[in-house]
């Protein structure tokens, strides 16, 4: 297009090319609507700018975050605002709203929630999970039996070393339903080799119907360290790990029978 032809266009039409080229959908579908207004309100032209600005990084921010949540590949989207926490007084409910602040992402520090089957483990996961997309931290969600399948079928096919480095480079790992399903014994030496080798490198946290003494049928650990930390506490998946166990009420059974209480959470500080 000549400068001459370029001079002829209307400038709307001129205006909306270039905001595709520059790749500013969110200003090329409100800059008249905000213009009106500010021509309402007597707004001056940086004011005006500064509010088409501030509204396309709010929508790159969503479609961003809207990207991480499904890269998490979560079987479901849930918040600790749809959890009942009065239907499971036994839940430390503090710990896991501290959960949600994602400190321990940033600490590196690893999480366990240990109960019987019903008690809510999953979705104290995702909650967490979701919070940690919400403010930027990759995160992937996978069931045990599920990443232990996917590591056995890459070692199969000559590329373990990419998916131990893909799943190294996640900030949160989330490891659903250790114990559920039994493991063989080279799959849970691969699922231990994915938890030793993000050790001080990213935060990876596991649910479980397991406790912790039992763990050595599909994860396999030393047994200095099942002896140190005894029921419900979390794998040391390194030598030097120094674990620090937050307060958490113990696991209850209904008197029923029917029902069951909220899991142990524990945490692990790296050394």
């Amino acid at each position: 297009m000549t400068t001459a032809a370029k001079g002829a266009e209307p400038p709307q039409v001129l205006l909306a090319h270039h905001l595709k080229q520059l790749k500013l959908p969110t200003m090329l579908r409100e800059y008249d609507r905000v213009a009106r207004e500010c021509a309402r309100d007597g707004v001056d032209y940086p004011r005006y700018l500064l509010r088409l600005a501030e509204l396309e990084l709010l929508e790159r921010e969503r479609r961003v975050t809207e990207r991480r949540i499904r890269d998490a590949r979560f079987p479901a989207v849930k918040s600790l605002e749809s959890f009942d926490f009065a239907a499971i007084p036994s839940l430390n409910k503090l710990l896991v709203l501290e959960l949600a602040r994602c400190q321990y992402v940033a600490e590196r520090e690893n999480v366990i929630a240990v109960g019987n089957s019903g008690a809510g483990k999953t979705h104290i996961a995702l909650a967490p999970g979701l919070a940690a997309c919400q403010r930027g931290l990759s995160t992937l969600f996978v069931t045990a039996h599920a990443l232990v399948q996917q590591l056995m079928e890459a070692r199969d096919e000559k590329r373990l070393l990419r998916l131990q480095a893909q799943l190294q480079s996640v900030r949160l790992l989330i490891v659903d339903e250790l114990g559920y399903v039994p493991l063989s014994q080279i799959g849970a030496e691969l699922l231990f080799e994915v938890f030793s080798q993000r050790y001080e490198r990213g935060s990876t946290m596991v649910t479980s119907n397991l406790p912790f003494e039992e763990w050595p049928s599909g994860v396999p650990v030393r047994a200095a360290d099942r002896r140190a930390a005894g029921p419900a506490h979390a794998p040391r998946p390194h030598p030097r790990a120094e674990r620090r166990e937050l307060p958490a009420p113990p696991v209850e059974r209904a008197a029923t029978g029917g029902g069951c209480g909220g899991p142990n959470l524990g945490r692990q500080r790296p050394s």
